[in-house]
């Protein structure tokens, strides 16, 4: 068996370039980025059977490239934050594409539908949370991911970028390996979410995979931390959800908020079903009846 240098094989892997690489004695080839096709003995081996020949640790390293090349978009208007943060997500395998102010920001969203969006609140043109809030507006972007830079420190600044449906936020001056272990983080959460069932409870109906909330029929706007805080208290009616218990089945554990900002979800999403639904148990947490 001709097995290609290191090179050639991650080369090949990430880009899923179609031929041979460029040694003329090599008798694999790579097909696709999701198929390999070696050569053995007259036999042609998938992805995971070939991978399994190869030595451990350029193995490990070719299946932590298959979760890699999501794209970010990161948006902010200092130079320097934006090659520090490219550079290190780079690193890691990710597709960066970069914007200087909130403007830019939409426009390159549109045209890149990245996974991760990073918006620094402060911007010109459009800050971070004007961004968030016209991007979440549209259906492509109800679903992806949005991580805020702050260099404000005071909880109502987090709180409203979470409540505009930001999944995370990291605080300046931005430590590249947090930066890149928060990101690691959100993905890996996405990664993990099961497939979950549509919800209908009396004149309520709550549907995860289109993102959507109506109310006697009429379709419910909600922000997409309001709508998963919902879809978890009404999956186990009855049930009471204590505080830290919502905290990390909704924002995780990566993510540092107070309980502040559980209230002002639940009195949003209060407010926009019309429905007094939520119950809240005083000293404990939050419990759905309908």
């Amino acid at each position: 068996m001709q097995i290609y240098d290191q090179r050639e094989m991650v080369a090949a892997f990430r880009t899923g370039t179609p031929g041979r690489p460029p040694r003329e004695d090599n008798r694999g080839e790579w097909v696709r980025s999701d198929v390999i096709y070696v050569l053995i003995n007259c036999e042609l081996l998938p992805r995971k059977s070939a991978i399994a020949l190869f030595p451990v640790g350029l193995r490990k390293f070719l299946v932590s490239m298959e979760s890699k090349g999501k794209k970010i978009l990161i948006a902010d208007d200092e130079p320097d934050i934006l090659e520090i943060i490219q550079y290190n997500l780079s690193k890691e395998g990710y597709d960066v594409v970069t914007a200087k102010d909130g403007d830019e920001a939409v426009g390159k969203a549109k045209l890149a539908r990245p996974d991760l969006i990073i918006l620094d609140i402060m911007m010109p043109k459009k800050n971070g949370v004007e961004v968030c809030e016209i991007l979440r507006a549209q259906p492509a972007f109800k679903e992806t991911l949005i991580l805020f830079l702050t260099a404000l420190s005071d909880e109502g600044s987090h709180v409203r970028g979470l409540e505009t449906g930001a999944d995370d936020y990291v605080t300046k001056p931005i430590s590249p390996k947090v930066l890149v272990s928060r990101v690691n983080a959100l993905f890996r959460r996405i990664n993990k979410e099961p497939e979950e069932r549509v919800l209908k409870i009396e004149n309520l109906s709550i549907d995860p995979s289109k993102f959507e909330v109506m109310v006697d029929g009429k379709d419910v706007t909600l922000a997409k931390k309001e709508f998963e805080l919902l879809y978890l208290l009404a999956s186990r009616p009855g049930r009471v959800f204590l505080r830290n218990e919502i905290l990390n089945q909704v924002w995780g554990n990566e993510v540092i908020v107070g309980d502040r900002t559980i209230d002002v979800h639940i009195r949003k999403i209060r407010q926009k079903l019309g429905l007094d639904c939520i119950t809240t148990v005083k000293g404990v947490g939050y419990k759905f009846n309908l």
